[in-house]
């Protein structure tokens, strides 16, 4: 395994550089992010598609973490029911250490190499299940750790890593290596590395979603209506599907909950 996460950052001196310079150096790096994410397309689709066959058939995907790639992980999850309407347990988020570790780091958590399984268990964890280790090194032992025994159990397994076969990649059928490089400050991780788990969580979760029917043409029918923008967002819509007046279509969507249910309700 090359560390690529841990080089040495070939930008020296940062401590003397005017806000100005630091900004440029930072937003250059982030450049190649994008690129670096291109690459691993096709490791991408191929780990979705087997994700989608399991969710098909009543599946749920969890993502184990930790750190920056666990809250990422949590941050993805939790976004799902308010903008597909799924039910929270169809993806999960599991941090080392809980929901405390959100905020604040938990020590030894990312360390334990069963602790992960032992959360995933907590959610009756079953073979149908798939589970995506996010690690930018690859070698997190609560990461490698939980994604060696859920595939032990059955369960689909996958990761997205910032290393070239580091641990994790070789445990997970189906890897996705996004080679970001060097950080702009050696080994933090949180930043291009952190960007490549964000786009990459963004693409598998809204890919999953709109393969599932959760979205028609390009719009989020399934939303749940939280608050008032998106309130007024399906009132829109409804009134740009249905020809209504805004009165009516807020009513029609206050009244079946949801911009699908009230469109099946007008078919």
């Amino acid at each position: 395994m090359k560390n690529f996460t841990e080089s040495e950052s070939h930008i020296t001196q940062l401590d003397a550089l005017s806000v100005q310079e630091l900004l440029s150096i930072i937003n250059r790096e982030d450049q190649s992010v994008p690129m670096a994410v291109a690459k691993a397309l096709p490791q991408l689709e191929t780990l979705i598609e087997a994700v989608l066959e399991r969710m098909k058939q009543g599946g749920r995907l969890f993502y184990i973490g930790a750190g920056t790639s666990g809250r990422l992980g949590v941050m993805d999850a939790s976004e799902l029911p308010p903008t597909y309407g799924v039910e929270a347990e169809l993806v999960t988020g599991l941090i080392a250490g809980g929901d405390g570790a959100l905020r604040k780091a938990v020590e030894g958590a990312e360390d334990d190499t069963t602790l992960a399984w032992r959360d995933l268990q907590t959610h009756h964890i079953s073979h149908q299940d798939a589970v995506i280790g996010i690690a930018a090194s690859g070698t997190t032992p609560y990461v490698v750790g939980g994604l060696q025994q859920a595939r032990d159990f059955g369960c689909l397994t996958g990761c997205i890593t910032c290393n070239e076969q580091p641990p994790v990649s070789q445990i997970a059928e189906f890897p996705v290596e996004i080679i970001v490089g060097a950080e702009v400050i050696t080994g933090s991780t949180r930043m291009k590395a952190g960007t490549a788990q964000k786009l990459a969580l963004n693409m598998i979760s809204t890919v999953l979603m709109i393969r599932l029917g959760r979205i028609e043409g390009n719009r989020m029918v399934n939303m749940q209506l939280t608050n008032n923008k998106l309130i007024l967002r399906g009132t829109r819509m409804l009134m740009e599907k249905l020809s209504l007046s805004e009165t009516e279509a807020r009513r029609q969507l206050l009244l079946y909950g949801s911009v699908k249910s009230a469109l099946i309700h007008n078919s």
